[in-house]
């Protein structure tokens, strides 16, 4: 760990802390298999004047203990203080989440480790920010298909119509505008909204473009939930063991699979088993299904999935949302029946599908996560991904009073890395390529390495607006109606502005660590407002070919270079609006430079490259202009 670099009065004076195992620098991590023996080496000047070096080590909610460095060597410079953990004395094979700080006395003047990233830290009088340390299992191994994959996200009521697709269901609306057709609106939000009206999206029109997706570099596709369901996106799921008849049933999902297979792409479904529907086999409190509901007799089979306050219309919902009974996935037979040998996640597993992204992860419970896991990988030879929706930084997340072990290797492969969506928004909105910095480099220090090379990175979701309306408007059309949103578009100026924007954001999203995950017309220029104007139908024949072409250079160089696959990640300048990072794994090397600031930055480089964007050779130094990113090999 190291002070921070804008300390320059004592930076000379100042300490340097760093995390060894063996002979290798594991510096810049802060996750550790169970079982690792980590060196903590404390570098002080003689200048500092500090007496002793003492580590203030606490598990997550527990006491602390204080152990003092042993002094190593010195060469009247620079004194070496070590001190070796052994994290299989600190916790089971489970894992567990520690906090530490380093203490330097100096006399009657004790300085204090502030970390500002878990990597870099400041010294204080006084306790401050401790440093995180998370075990995780030894044998915690994420799916290689992940770390090197491109995701599409796709949903499936707004891609493709295929020529054969069957009909919407009884009391529903098909919207046949597809071009123009606006989603169905509440006068604001927060207001009911049935959701009944359809574009008509299918899984056989997935299918129809495989090869086109294919040619853009995507070999996940991540669909929104696809199972039986009364609205149009499918989150109040009506039978899981069912894939919607609207959508093509159970065949179309067959299809989409094999096709897919045989290109070398995975599929990942939408897992929503926090809530179901209403409208379900479940609660069935409309009579739609031939099953005994919760809703309908407390001596329903299902009558114990759920949590009556007064039986039958006072009962527990997703965020009181009365459509979306919440499920109790504490009692066994309603969580075994998703986490069981035979139970939904294993079917669908079986019958193909790659993996499940998990809906509101936070509000499922550590014996889900647990059983869901270990099924899936069980079922599939540990092939299977596990993903989850967490907003914030998963390694120590507090959700709903808890604390969460999703990255501990018993739980979750991986998350949707919103973090990164903040960071280029800081970047690109506000001009502050400090806390983009800051955010990656606390991201990649405090998250398994495992979880960091298969993080989900994003731009822009289903639950988001649109990354380009975003970058063109960013007050995302505050103080304007539904009704003004569901029609409002970016200017000519405003929009060309955003595609600048959006190309030098899809640049980072590439390269960082992790993989991108494109949220379906994103590359071709969709726009819209928050949800549901985020979710209109893909522009066929009206794509943005520029911006279209951009994305292929992108699926061509990441699949190209190895480096982006796993590599390591290291950012080598950094200023107020400009910096620099490289990824390396052997001998592929690629660099990534951004500027955001006013006026042209000079970053350095060392060597000779060639910058792809602009397709000019560089050499020592790289002059950026102003909102202008360079992709060098």
């Amino acid at each position: 760990m190291l002070p921070k670099l804008q300390e320059q009065t004592e930076r000379g004076a100042q300490p340097i802390l760093r995390r060894l195992v063996g002979e290798q620098d594991r510096t810049a991590f802060g996750a550790f298999a169970w079982g690792t023996r980590i060196t903590l080496r404390a570098e002080v000047p003689r200048a500092f004047g500090a007496a002793a070096v003492v580590l203030r080590l606490a598990p997550d909610g527990g006491e602390t203990t204080d152990t003092p460095f042993a002094f190593g060597s010195t060469d009247f410079v620079t004194d070496i203080y070590t001190l070796t953990l052994d994290t299989a004395m600190l916790c089971g094979r489970d894992g567990g989440l520690f906090y530490y700080e380093v203490l330097f006395l100096r006399g009657s003047d004790t300085r204090f480790t502030d970390s500002t990233d878990n990597l870099h830290f400041t010294l204080s009088p006084h306790s401050a920010v401790k440093f995180r340390l998370l075990i995780h299992a030894p044998d915690f191994h994420t799916p290689d298909w992940l770390k090197s994959g491109t995701m599409y996200h796709i949903f499936v009521d707004r891609f493709k119509r295929d020529e054969n697709a069957p009909p919407v269901k009884a009391e529903a609306t098909l919207n046949t505008d597809w071009e123009n057709g606006i989603p169905e609106f509440a006068a604001k939000n927060g207001d009911p909204l049935p959701n009944r009206t359809f574009f008509g999206g299918t899984l056989d029109g997935i299918t129809e473009e495989l090869d086109r997706l294919q040619a853009m570099g995507y070999d996940i596709l991540y669909l929104s939930p696809v199972f039986d369901a009364r609205s149009n996106h499918r989150y109040d799921t009506g039978d899981y063991e069912t894939v919607d008849p609207a959508l093509g049933g159970d065949a179309a999902f067959d299809r989409l699979i094999s096709a897919a297979h045989a290109r070398g792409m995975h599929v990942m479904l939408d897992g929503v088993f926090n809530h179901t529907g209403d409208d379900s086999r479940y609660f069935n409190r409309y009579g739609t299904y031939p099953s005994v509901g919760a809703y309908q007799s407390t001596e329903s089979p299902y009558a114990a999935w759920y949590s009556f306050r007064h039986f039958p219309d006072d009962y527990e919902c997703w965020w009181g949302i009365p459509i979306l009974p919440r499920l109790k996935q504490t009692e066994a037979v309603c969580r075994h029946y998703f986490t069981g040998a035979d139970g939904i996640a294993a079917k669908w597993l079986a019958r193909g599908a790659d993996g499940w992204r998990l809906d509101v992860a936070d509000e499922l419970p550590d014996e889900f996560l647990d059983e869901l896991r270990a099924v899936a990988k069980k079922q599939t030879n540990g092939r299977a991904a596990i993903l989850g929706e967490v907003w914030e930084n998963a390694a120590d997340k507090i959700a709903y009073g808890k604390r969460r072990r999703y990255l501990r290797g018993g739980q979750l492969d991986s998350v949707m890395n919103y973090p990164f969506r903040n960071a280029v928004l800081d970047l690109l909105l506000r001009r502050d390529a400090g806390a983009f910095v800051r955010t990656l480099t606390e991201i990649y220090a405090s998250y398994p390495r495992e979880v960091s090379d298969s993080l989900m990175n994003l731009l822009g979701t289903h639950d988001t607006a649109r990354i380009l309306t975003v970058l063109g408007d960013p007050e995302e059309g505050s103080g304007r109606s539904n009704a003004e949103l569901s029609r409002a578009r970016l200017s000519a100026d405003a929009r060309r502005r955003a595609i600048s924007l959006l190309k030098l954001a899809s640049v980072l999203q590439y390269t960082v660590y992790g993989f991108p995950s494109v949220y379906y017309g994103d590359e071709a220029g969709l726009e819209g407002y928050h949800d549901p104007f985020c979710r209109r139908p893909y522009q066929w024949g009206h794509e943005d070919e520029g911006l279209m072409a951009h994305y292929r250079l992108l699926g061509r160089f990441r699949t190209a270079h190895k480096a982006l696959h796993g590599g390591e990640f290291r950012f080598l300048y950094a200023t107020d609006t400009a910096f620099l990072y490289e990824r390396v794994l052997g001998d592929d090397r690629i660099m990534v430079a951004a500027n955001v600031g006013d006026s042209p930055a000079s970053v350095p480089v060392s060597g000779a490259w060639l910058d792809l964007l602009s397709r000019t050779p560089v050499r020592d130094s790289l002059l950026l202009p102003p909102l202008t990113a360079a992709l060098l090999q």
